[in-house]
């Protein structure tokens, strides 16, 4: 029987999802409580709140990963119980987790076909994968293991891994966290060209200028509940902000920078040539960092940022003990124990499994780095001093849990993030390395670590932040240099350069920038070396 145009106007006004008083609890957690959200088709709706807010909860409730307590979820008009993430691909959901979930050892095409129902003859995998990659300006090489993966290209993975599902609905967790502005104006692109086709997008970002781009419409959860609904180009970046914390957004406070007269940290003539045929050499990197200043690295993820902070931080050792240097000692050639002994910290860009040890619990985690602070005493751990540093870094920087007995992989990705920056700030660094530290972190948390940063600055320390968001480097940094197929730019003042030259820096074009790196190779070509 043929649909009536009256039929087909109501079909298309059904949303494509509808959620109706969702509730999630976990022991001593009210995630979720009764929630309602709807998405149109064709619609990207944002979903705002601070971390901890219940936004990941939700959407893992909707794809499966997680099962309500209460409330029902409708696709397309229909009640559906969705008990697993093989059931909501199946229904046409596809969800790009903030927290990776990638196999190290696999390669970038075998990761990509363990998520796809149908992955099909290997060879015309790759193809696929190349062709989209490049058609949505995420380039991936199939072949590359994901060991060997910087996390901006492991995000990349995670988001052509489900866009090859061809979802009806498209769940993005904090998808541009590690992307480039040129990359994030690409990714926009194909967002934009798949609301035209029909294709719902739920949105979740701490970065409220995308949400004001992009988006349609706003869903704003507190505490795990609706606390408003908006529409975002109708608002400002504070106002989206302040609905997210209920409360007025603070203001960093950032003193004149004081910078020691003797740079703290120096690289001299840095050079490693690199064992992994994906990997990146470093060339003659040659930097100083003063005590009392932030000195940033930019640059698009895959350059050398990977390798440079393994050498910095000890886990690779330099080819000579003085191409590193802190307060004048040659350190090149010492471990991540003695540089740390001397007084390096390190916030590594990986918040699961390099920062902290998933199934430990929070005051364990502290003693991973932490140990040198009076918490072992003749190969004892003091408990009851681990226990209290955990609890400070806790109150300190704001990290919502119920307690420091709770796993690390409980915890929200900004709140991990928080305890991670906290424990290394507490240890009152000379030297500090920062990998992303704001990466996913909402607003309120972004500027409490970022005025962390600043205090550490204030009393001394020399801190090396990399980050490709320009906005941050911008807002904290007293100097920024860029890093581009393993060669070092000069570092210029922050106030006499420009987020125009920084870019063009992050594209090769300064003195010593060295070859254009590889390209990816041509689907055809990938195909050919599948066969």
């Amino acid at each position: 029987m043929e649909q009536t145009a009256a039929e087909a106007g109501v079909r298309h006004s059904i949303p494509r999802l509808e959620l109706k008083g969702v509730s999630k609890r976990f022991p001593g957690v009210l995630a979720n409580d009764r929630v309602d959200l709807q998405v149109a088709p064709g619609e990207i709706h944002a979903l705002l709140g601070e971390n901890g807010a219940g936004k990941s909860t939700l959407v893992k409730c909707i794809y499966g990963v997680h099962q309500p307590d209460s409330g029902n979820i409708h696709w397309e008009g229909d009640p559906v119980t969705i008990a697993s993430p093989a059931q909501a691909r199946h229904l046409g959901i596809g969800m790009v987790f903030q927290h990776f979930s990638l196999f190290e050892t696999l390669t970038i095409a075998e990761n990509i076909a363990l998520g796809l129902d149908e992955p099909g003859d290997r060879r015309a995998l790759d193809t696929r994968i190349v062709e989209v990659s490049e058609l949505y300006g995420l380039p991936l090489d199939p072949r590359r293991t994901v060991l060997n993966l910087s996390v901006g290209e492991r995000q990349r993975v995670e988001i052509v891994r489900c866009l090859l599902q061809h979802p009806g609905l498209l769940i993005m967790d904090e998808p541009t966290s590690v992307l480039t502005p040129r990359e994030v104006d690409r990714l926009f692109e194909t967002l934009r060209q798949l609301r035209d086709e029909g294709i719902s997008i739920l949105y979740i970002s701490h970065k409220l200028g995308e949400i004001q781009a992009l988006c349609e419409s706003a869903t704003v959860l507190r505490q795990g509940r609706v606390s408003a609904h908006c529409t975002p180009s109708e608002e400002t970046p504070r106002s989206l902000a302040e609905m997210m914390i209920g409360t007025q957004l603070p203001q960093a406070e950032r003193p004149a920078a004081t910078p020691t007269p003797e740079p703290v940290l120096a690289l001299e003539g840095l050079t490693r040539p690199t064992r992994d045929p994906f990997g990146v050499s470093l060339v003659d990197m040659n930097l100083a960092v003063h005590g009392g200043e932030i000195m940033g690295i930019a640059g698009v993820s895959g350059n050398g940022q990977a390798e440079l902070m393994r050498l910095l931080s000890g886990e690779w050792p330099a080819p000579s003990a003085g191409q590193i240097t802190i307060d004048g000692e040659p350190v090149g050639t010492l471990g991540p124990d003695q540089r740390r002994r001397l007084g390096l910290a390190f916030v590594p860009e990986e918040r699961l499994g390099r920062g902290s040890v998933p199934e430990m619990a929070l005051v364990e985690n502290t003693l991973l780095t932490g140990a040198h602070q009076g918490l072992v005493h003749r190969g004892m751990i003091r408990y009851a001093r681990a226990r209290e540093l955990a609890e400070r870094i806790r109150q300190r920087f704001d990290v919502r849990c119920p307690n420091v007995s709770v796993q690390a992989r409980s915890l929200s990705g900004g709140n991990l993030q928080k305890f991670i920056v906290g424990r290394e700030i507490l240890q009152s660094p000379r030297v500090l390395i920062a990998g992303q530290p704001t990466w996913g972190v909402d607003v309120g948390a972004a500027a409490a670590i970022h005025q962390a940063l600043v205090d550490l600055r204030t009393a001394g320390c020399a801190t090396i932040v990399f980050s490709e968001d320009l906005d941050e480097l911008f807002e904290i940094s007293d100097r920024v240099a860029v890093i581009f197929n393993g060669h070092l730019s000069p570092a210029r003042a922050v106030a006499e350069t420009s987020y125009e030259e920084i870019g063009r820096w992050m594209g090769g074009l300064f003195p010593g920038a060295g070859e254009v790196p590889r390209e990816i190779p041509a689907a055809e070509e990938v195909a050919d070396h599948g066969a």
